[in-house]
């Protein structure tokens, strides 16, 4: 008996499907193994572009303190800022139906579907045409959503929806090994740094035990039990902070505001500090007229202080700080530069590095090591950049730059 006749184009849908499975195979190895979430966003967003062939992809997940989903991860990097700022709802949103439901879901003409949340295609100037969505379910439990968007050749398939669900099984998966790894690494660290300040006041318990303690020394160290019970809270605050931001859960407000005025408002704030210093802060009373930064002013105001901060405690004793900003292709960069001792070259690499602190043999004062972790990663959030300039005996310049809102 004859086998019936497999036309040219059988054959090759078959072999496509074959090299899509294979593809995804490689993929999901990619993702098991890539523990940085950021990089590993980036891999599935790509990935699912790949697979379905499609113009665009986003991943969104559930943010716990809002209950919308937020966007996490998109195609176009340049419009990454913007989209972190819109929360989708969960209630009436084609992405909040593939959360709720826990089921893919194919949107052949976005434009008619009353679910379509129109403020994304607005707000960046994209035509969403099709849609096809899956959810990123771990445990049984849905963390958020991935979406790709307007099929380049016809219209999704059912191969397109089964191979976007199985990325999305894994990715999900991916993500929450991610997050767990940065948590437990976090942790890890910060149980080694919290020895140090326990180690002392434990230490200083025991002293005060002693009958014979004069009361020189017993204030002496009823002292050092106040300075490192406020270094063990104000580290488990900028932990907190940290924790929040690289994990995906730090919630981020976007509204305009002056860069100028809060600069300003920061100045004030630190100036009876420098001023027991003997520190003088200088700000020039007319800068460039700019338009308005598009980001959230709380946690600018937090990157700001903790740079003044730091420029009036490594400053010499009747030191200065200058304050500058300047704008430069589509962003403003505020500088903070001071007259201290400077970093030495081999330090400079790694001023970033959580819990790093430049080795101090002057008794200079030292902080919890997080606090330009943390600044560094509130920027970069923005869509911002951090960097730094420094010479020992001379002193250190801190810049970082933001987007303008034009």
């Amino acid at each position: 008996m004859a086998k019936p006749y497999k036309g040219p184009e059988r054959r090759k849908d078959h072999s496509l499907r074959i090299r899509r499975y294979r593809r995804l195979l490689e993929v999901t190895r990619t993702l098991s193994s890539t523990l940085d979430l950021p990089h590993l966003l980036r891999n599935i967003i790509e990935s699912a572009r790949e697979l379905t062939d499609t113009e665009a992809v986003s991943i969104m997940l559930m943010d716990a303190s809002t209950g919308q989903l937020r966007f996490e991860a998109i195609t176009n990097k340049d419009d990454a800022a913007a989209m972190e700022r819109i929360p989708v709802p969960i209630e009436g949103s084609i992405a909040g139906t593939i959360f709720t439901t826990a089921k893919p879901l194919i949107i052949a003409d976005a434009a008619s579907d009353p679910r379509h949340f129109r403020k994304v295609d607005n707000t960046i100037t994209f035509v969403t045409r099709s849609i096809l969505g899956a959810p990123l379910i771990s445990k049984e439990k849905p963390i958020g959503v991935l979406q790709v968007l307007n099929k380049m050749k016809g219209s999704f398939t059912q191969d397109d929806v089964e191979i976007l669900e199985a990325l999305a099984t894994q990715a999900a998966v991916a993500i929450v090994n991610a997050r767990l790894f940065q948590q437990s690494d976090l942790i890890a660290e910060m149980v080694h740094e919290l020895r140090t300040p326990l180690t002392s006041i434990s230490a200083c318990g025991q002293l005060l035990l002693r009958p014979g303690l004069p009361p020189d020394k017993r204030d002496e160290v009823a002292q050092v039990i106040q300075n490192e019970t406020a270094r063990l809270a104000a580290m488990t605050t900028d932990f907190l902070d940290l924790a929040r931001l690289e994990s995906g859960r730090a919630h981020f407000e976007r509204e305009p505001f002056d860069m100028d005025l809060l600069c300003r408002e920061c100045i004030n704030i630190v100036t009876p500090q420098a001023a027991h210093r003997g520190v003088e802060i200088h700000f020039p009373a007319s800068q460039p007229a700019a338009p308005k930064v598009n980001g959230d002013r709380s946690k600018i105001k937090q990157v700001v202080l903790n740079l003044l901060t730091n420029a009036i405690k490594y400053n010499r004793e009747n030191g200065q700080i200058y304050v500058a900003m300047a704008l430069s292709e589509g962003a403003v960069k505020v500088s903070v530069r001071d007259t201290g001792r400077g970093i030495p070259a081999e330090a400079l690499p790694r001023m970033f590095e959580k819990f790093y602190r430049v080795p101090d043999s002057e008794g200079y004062t030292q902080g919890t090591g997080l606090g330009l972790a943390i600044a560094k990663r509130i920027v970069e959030t923005h869509g911002g950049e951090m960097s730094l300039e420094s010479e020992q005996d001379v002193g250190t310049t801190f810049c970082f730059t933001l987007p303008l809102d034009l």
